[in-house]
């Protein structure tokens, strides 16, 4: 008999298995360039970080839409739960265009996020337009 296990339980799986296969999940999607934007969008709009640290990152409007929508922190943390991207999905215009979408979870609350990603002729990806909808 396996004592490491809960008496009933049949699977090989152990709990360290899949919080080192989540880990992993996490880290690959920071290569993905939507993740990484919004990411450090949610930064932005929850207050974490202040408007002019995504200032490079940006082109055209986008950096006047933060400047706007920042003070406000739509995403601002409530009842100290930080939030989080739990899903961001992405869609193709065309090359060398992202429109991404981002569901932010915290706690029971779930906001929407959409943005827009043009990689520029030095290959770097910059975020053209964004987009929040949060309920309050």
């Amino acid at each position: 008999m396996d004592r490491t296990r809960p008496a009933g339980r049949r699977d090989q799986r152990r709990p360290v298995v899949a919080a080192a296969t989540a880990a992993m999940a996490r880290a690959r999607r920071q290569h993905l360039p939507h993740y990484w934007f919004a990411d450090r969008l949610l930064a932005v709009l929850s207050g974490q970080r202040p408007v002019h640290w995504i200032l490079g990152h940006t082109i055209g409007e986008a950096y006047e839409q933060l400047v706007r929508l920042a003070p406000g922190a739509p995403l601002r943390p409530q009842a100290r739960v930080m939030p989080v991207v739990r899903h961001c999905g992405e869609f193709h215009p065309g090359p060398g265009v992202i429109e991404a979408f981002a569901r932010i979870g915290s706690g029971d609350r779930v906001s929407a996020m959409a943005f827009r990603l043009e990689q520029g002729t030095d290959r770097r990806w910059r975020c053209a337009a964004i987009e929040v909808a949060a309920d309050r």
